[in-house]
C-alpha cells in the first residue's frame, strides 16, 4: 500500500490572491500586451518567424495560410488555428495596420466589416517591412528561447530595425490592464529616432516637432491636439478623430456630403445603416438619399441633401450621432523587460533605440567571432603550406586520422581545429593561385 502524502493546509484567500496573479501576468506577458522593442505580441512574433522559416520571403511565392498557420501552431504557438489566422489576416489588412506585415493574396475582408476567406484559400508571404524586421536573426543578434515543448527554438524578440510598435501600434486587453497604441508616421518616427541619437537629453516635447500626432491608415482628421500632448508626455491621453467630409454638386444644384476617409476601426457598413436609421427617424434631417459608390479606387459614401438643407447644420448632426466622430483613447502599455510599463513618446524611442544598439552589439560580436575563427583556420593554412611536404609525409605514414592530427599538432604547434581543417584540405589548395589566396587572406 502506497504511503499517503501529507496533507498541507493553504489560506484559499492567500490562494486565490496568488493563482490569479499569476495568471493575471501570463496574459499580460504571453498573449496581450506588445514587447516595446519589435512591437509584437508572441502570436504575431511566431508567425513572422514561421514565414521565415518557410521561405515565403517578399521576393519569393506566396505560402498558403493554413501553411503559416499549421507551422507556427506545430512548433511554436499551440493555440487554436482561428485564433492565429485571425492574428495572421489582421497584419495583412490594409484598414487595420498602417504599414502591412503580411502580404496577402485573396480576401483578407473588408472595412465593412466581411471576414477574410477560410485560410485553406488565401496566400501570404512578408513585406518588405517584416523582412526587415527579421534581418540579422541568424547573427546571434538576439536572444532564442525553447518552443513549448522543447523540440525546437524560436527567438525571444526579433532585431526589428524598424520602430514597428510606434510605426503600426497595439491594441490589446488583457486581465486588469489593458494596451491601445496608434500607428504613427514612418518618415515623422524616423526624424524623431535621429533626433534623439543626436540629443539624448531630448523630452517627449522636443520630439513632437517631428512627430505631430497619431497617422491611421484609414486616415481621418484629429481634431485639437491636447489630448496628443497628453499621450506623448505622460503615456496616456484621448483625441477625437473625424471622418473626412466634403460637399460636391451632384445632379445640377443638388448638394452632396462626401465621405473620403473614416476614423480608425469604424465598420463603414455599420456607419451607412447607422446614418440611414437615423434618417428614417427624423432624427437627421436634410438628406435625401444615401449611397456608397466605393470601389477599389478608394472609399465614397455620398449623402445627397434636400434642396433646403443647411450642409453644415447636417453635419454637425452626423458628428453628433454617427461614428463620423469618435473618441481613440491612447494608452501606451507595453512590455519592457518583461514587466508591463506606460511610455511617453521619449521613453518608446529611448528603448527601441536601445534595443538597436544591443542588436548591433550582439552582430559585431558575432561577425567578429566569425573573422576570428576564419583568421585562425588560415593560419593553420599558411603553416602546412609552407611544409606541405612533411605535411604530406604525416599524412601517409598516419594509421588514423586521430594519430595524423596528433602529429600535426606536436610538429607544428597547431590546435585541434587547425589540425582537422589541413586534414580535410582539398588537393585544389596546393595550385598557386589558391596558395596566394590564402596568404591574402
Amino acid at each position: 500500500m502506497e504511503e499517503q502524502q501529507p496533507i498541507e493546509s493553504t489560506d484559499i484567500v492567500e490562494e486565490m490572491e496568488t493563482s490569479y496573479i499569476d495568471y493575471a501576468m501570463s496574459t499580460i506577458v504571453a498573449r496581450a500586451i506588445p514587447d516595446v522593442r519589435d512591437g509584437l505580441k508572441p502570436v504575431q512574433r511566431r508567425l513572422l518567424y514561421s514565414m521565415e522559416e518557410l521561405s515565403a520571403t517578399p521576393s519569393a511565392q506566396h505560402r498558403k495560410s493554413a501553411r503559416v498557420v499549421g507551422e507556427t501552431m506545430g512548433k511554436y504557438h499551440p493555440h487554436g488555428d482561428q485564433s492565429l489566422y485571425d492574428a495572421l489576416a489582421r497584419m495583412a489588412q490594409d484598414f487595420s495596420t498602417r504599414y502591412l506585415l503580411v502580404d496577402g493574396q485573396g480576401n483578407f475582408g473588408s472595412v465593412d466589416g466581411d471576414p477574410p476567406a477560410a485560410m485553406r484559400y488565401t496566400e501570404t508571404r512578408l513585406t518588405d517591412i517584416s523582412a526587415a524586421m527579421l534581418d540579422d536573426i541568424d547573427r546571434d543578434t538576439v536572444e532564442f528561447i525553447d518552443n513549448f515543448d522543447g523540440t525546437a527554438e524560436m527567438p525571444e524578440v526579433l532585431p526589428s530595425v524598424v520602430p514597428n510598435l510606434l510605426l503600426n501600434g497595439s491594441t490589446g486587453i488583457a486581465v486588469g490592464m489593458a494596451t491601445s497604441m496608434p500607428p504613427h508616421n514612418l518618415r515623422e518616427v524616423g526624424k524623431a529616432i535621429e533626433h534623439y541619437i543626436e540629443d539624448p537629453e531630448a523630452t517627449s516635447n522636443d520630439l513632437m516637432r517631428h512627430v505631430r500626432g497619431p497617422d491611421f491608415p484609414t486616415a481621418g482628421i484629429i481634431v485639437g491636439d491636447e489630448g496628443i500632448e497628453q499621450a506623448y508626455t505622460q503615456g496616456r491621453g484621448r483625441v477625437t478623430v473625424r471622418a473626412k467630409v466634403t460637399r460636391e454638386e451632384v445632379r445640377g444644384d443638388t448638394e452632396a456630403l462626401v465621405v473620403s476617409e473614416l476614423p480608425y476601426m469604424v465598420n463603414k457598413a455599420n456607419l451607412v445603416e447607422r446614418i440611414a436609421s437615423l434618417v428614417r427617424d427624423k432624427v437627421i434631417v436634410g438628406v435625401r438619399d444615401i449611397r456608397d459608390e466605393s470601389d477599389r479606387h478608394g472609399m465614397r459614401v455620398v449623402l445627397e441633401l434636400r434642396s433646403d438643407a443647411r450642409p453644415p447644420a447636417v453635419l454637425n448632426q452626423l458628428y453628433k450621432h454617427t461614428a463620423l466622430q469618435t473618441t481613440f483613447s491612447i494608452n501606451n502599455l507595453a512590455l519592457v523587460d518583461g514587466q508591463p510599463e506606460q511610455l511617453s513618446l521619449r521613453r518608446l524611442v529611448e528603448l527601441f533605440v536601445q534595443h538597436r544598439q544591443q542588436v548591433i552589439r550582439n552582430r559585431t560580436e558575432f561577425d567578429l567571432r566569425k573573422a576570428e575563427a576564419r583568421a585562425h583556420l588560415l593560419a593553420g593554412y599558411a603553416v602546412a603550406l609552407e611544409h606541405i611536404d612533411e605535411v604530406i609525409k604525416i599524412n601517409r605514414s598516419a594509421n588514423d586520422t586521430r594519430s595524423a592530427s596528433n602529429e600535426l599538432m606536436q610538429r607544428f604547434e597547431l590546435t585541434e581545429v587547425q589540425a582537422n581543417a589541413i586534414l580535410d584540405m582539398q588537393l585544389r589548395r596546393l595550385v598557386r593561385l589558391e596558395r596566394d589566396q590564402i596568404n591574402a587572406e
